[in-house]
């Protein structure tokens, strides 16, 4: 049985249409509206929400809060097989490198993910990346990365291509 401990802190993943100021918010968690669609055999996912808002408005302060939260999860007895955080793409690479730099041999593998559009739209690519997140922290040796459209990706180095609209290894590569 795999363990996976969820980490959410909203992030577009999660963001929902509010009808009466005609914008997209995050209100909460909606993983569990998400997971309900994935056949996860043989896991065990626990979930925690550490923070509902746009990446773009996380503080230095709520960032620390993300670290902290991944190093409580990953304290666990036993240990989870991998740890996943939801996190808004705007930002998550900042994330991602506070992570490297604060947790010192991770006990397992920490994956980031989020989506480009909401899990509410459609052509959402929020569950393609939840599952990938989910798969990836089970496989590949302990880290931090982020695992969107295909790939996975080990930090440092990683950074959001705007253009594209997915995450690409900025670091020269080792011939």
């Amino acid at each position: 049985m795999r363990r996976i401990e969820l980490l959410t802190t909203g992030g577009t993943i999660e963001k929902v249409y509010d009808e009466a100021a005609g914008t997209l918010v995050n209100r909460g968690s909606i993983v569990q509206r998400m997971l309900r669609r994935l056949r996860l055999e043989d896991t065990d996912i626990r979930l925690r929400e550490v923070l509902s808002k746009d990446s773009l408005h996380i503080t230095d302060q709520e960032r620390m809060t993300i670290v902290e939260a991944v190093r409580a999860a990953a304290s666990r007895v036993p240990p989870p097989s991998g740890i996943v955080v939801l996190h808004g793409t705007d930002t998550l690479c900042q994330t991602g490198e506070l992570l490297l730099k604060s947790l010192t041999n991770p006990v397992c593998p920490i994956v980031l993910t989020g989506a480009m559009r909401p899990f509410e739209m459609k052509q959402s690519d929020a569950i393609q990346n939840l599952t990938e997140a989910i798969l990836a922290a089970s496989l590949v040796s302990p880290g931090v990365y982020v695992a969107a459209h295909g790939r996975v990706l080990m930090f440092p180095g990683v950074t959001k291509d705007r253009d594209r609209g997915t995450f690409v290894e900025n670091r020269p590569r080792r011939v």
